[in-house]
């Protein structure tokens, strides 16, 4: 689904302003430790299947219902992998639309079968091994999340804070 009903009212009230909003990804491998990818045809890109969280739905079956959505593949999570978010977190899209995200990452195993894109967010949908992702233009966003996982290991990334409290607001005299 291109834009969820709640978005789409929203919008109407707001324009393209930017909106923060949660979201997932998946990282979903097979039996032969290849990554499910899809073509995205917003961004005419490759990247992960996954989207926006709509109210109501635990991260955990927005991650299951968007790679079904986007790749007809059936897939069992796993694992938190890293939760991303922050400056470069960010998406123009070509209607004008402005989002700011934070990214519930999960790894996932994909059940048996070959992913069939969608047509409507996707124009391709295809399992990739380590060399093939190497030769294809993934997003900036899709080798961020490949990168934080791979960091993670069986944890869970979380990028370090930099934030601190000031101290002088804490006593004041």
């Amino acid at each position: 689904m291109p834009i969820p009903p709640f978005l789409a009212r929203l919008r109407q009230k707001i324009g393209h302003d930017l909106v923060l909003l949660p979201t997932i990804v998946v990282i979903a491998r097979d039996r032969e430790d290849r990554i499910l990818f899809v073509h995205d045809r917003d961004s005419d890109s490759w990247t992960l299947p996954g989207g926006l969280i709509e109210p109501g739905e635990s991260p955990a079956d927005a991650a299951v219902r968007e790679v079904w959505e986007e790749t007809r593949m059936r897939i069992r999570l796993t694992h938190i992998a890293a939760v991303v978010g922050g400056p470069d977190c960010v998406t123009n899209y070509s209607n004008g639309d402005q989002i700011a995200w934070v990214a519930t990452v999960f790894a996932a195993r994909a059940d048996e079968g070959e992913p069939v894109a969608d047509g409507l967010e996707t124009r391709a949908a295809c399992f990739l091994d380590a060399p093939a992702m190497q030769a294809t233009a993934l997003r900036a966003d899709t080798r961020r999340f490949l990168e934080t996982a791979q960091a993670a290991g069986q944890g869970a990334y979380f990028q370090p804070t930099d934030w601190a409290p000031d101290v002088a607001q804490r006593n004041p005299e």
